[in-house]
């Protein structure tokens, strides 16, 4: 069972994660940064596969916004909901 100290931990890191995967298109190495950021929220089995693939994708491309192309390939319907894209 995790001690109170671990929770919070947990709950700061996923913060920093969501900041993370939620970084400025445009910005230098800002691909790089979500697609970080996304394998986290993958490892914690909130991304599927499909949905990562599109981060791994976009990940040298700075100003490209990997939302519109996993819309676009119909897989992550969850995750979008999540970022409030189509909303």
């Amino acid at each position: 069972m995790a001690s109170d100290a671990e929770k919070l931990e947990a709950e700061v890191e996923a913060a920093e994660q969501w900041q993370l995967v939620n970084t400025p298109l445009g910005e230098m190495w800002s691909g790089r940064t979500r697609y970080a950021a996304a394998m986290y929220f993958y490892k914690r089995g909130e991304m599927n596969a499909e949905t990562l693939e599109v981060y791994r994708i976009c990940a040298r491309l700075d100003a490209e916004n990997p939302l519109p192309i996993i819309r676009d390939r119909g897989v992550g319907k969850e995750w979008l909901k999540r970022m409030g894209f189509g909303q």
